[in-house]
């Protein structure tokens, strides 16, 4: 592949600590799905705000030294950068205290936005930068500007209303979110159909997007558009934690995606990604894209 058939993907919010018991690392979804995309082979950049601060120095540190390109992370002197505090229960479901604000809800409107979003084949942002004011109107003047945005739902409870979920879904080609998510936009919007195939032609004919991606955990993940439905089943692996492991499989998905893939064969590596991620500890572990295509011949053909 030359420089120039390189996929350039933009995202879009937090960076933080993900401060679990025992141990501290780099997290936030749009800095996760930016981390697996350049792992994958694609150019990813990132656009956020930390403080001026250590913290926001070892964060810029740490996307330095994985290769995200980092030059629109903006320093704010005014705001601590993001420390999560984040807990795992027994079933290996992880909870979050978010705390704000942060200097990612300050992330300030940039010129050199319009021209990196302009050349980059997908946008993709979430819900959670969006919580106030100054990062949400940075928001609207990028999707004003993406050619492919992508919304990964990811909710985080307190801080989301179902007002602007209902306006940033409106604003994408791609929605990417869980059952729990779909059952919340569903109720919000009262579309009570019991067959998730009726509940999401109601999203649809309401929303206006292209497609729409589940992830279903331990029974893998359901791929929509206005035409097709599929499914595709998980992969049987031990589980260490299914933190990112959303933000993996959205990134694997992306870098098919884009690349011109049959949705089979996307919808397969993006499966397997989520689930290669899980068996590691953390979001962000490393591993080279060698050791993933080796985990899929081994699930393939020595199961």
């Amino acid at each position: 592949m030359s420089f120039s058939e390189i996929k350039s993907v933009v995202c879009f919010g937090e960076i933080l600590w993900d401060n679990l018991p025992g141990l501290k690392r780099p997290g936030g979804a749009p800095m996760n799905v930016a981390y697996h995309l350049h792992k994958l082979g694609l150019q990813s950049h990132l656009i956020s705000s930390i403080g001026n601060d250590k913290p926001g120095k070892d964060l810029l540190d740490f996307l330095n030294r994985i290769g995200v390109e980092a030059e629109l992370v903006q320093i704010d002197d005014k705001h601590e950068t993001s420390q999560v505090l984040a807990s795992i229960n027994d079933d290996n479901e992880v909870s979050y205290e978010i705390v704000a604000p942060v200097a990612w809800d300050y992330i300030k409107w940039d010129d050199g936005m319009a021209e990196l979003i302009a050349r980059s084949d997908a946008f993709v942002f979430g819900s959670l930068a969006s919580r106030n004011d100054v990062s949400r109107s940075t928001l609207h003047s990028m999707l004003d500007r993406a050619h492919y945005t992508v919304f990964d739902v990811n909710l985080r409870a307190p801080h989301y209303s179902p007002e602007f979920v209902s306006h940033l879904l409106k604003r994408a080609n791609l929605v990417k979110l869980n059952t729990a998510e779909l059952g919340l936009i569903a109720e919000w919007n009262d579309i009570n159909y019991p067959l998730e195939l009726d509940c999401i032609e109601a999203i649809f004919s309401k929303f206006g997007m292209d497609e729409i991606l589940i992830t279903k955990g331990a029974h893998g993940a359901t791929y929509y558009n206005k035409n097709l439905t599929y499914e595709y089943p998980a992969y049987s692996i031990s589980v260490a934690d299914t933190i990112g492991s959303g933000d993996s499989f959205l990134a694997a998905f992306l870098a098919m995606k884009l690349s011109g893939e049959p949705l089979d064969i996307t919808l397969d590596y993006a499966v397997a990604m989520g689930a290669f991620i899980t068996t590691k500890s953390g979001a962000c572990p490393e591993y080279s894209k060698f050791d993933f295509d080796r985990f899929i011949w081994k699930r393939k053909w020595c199961a």
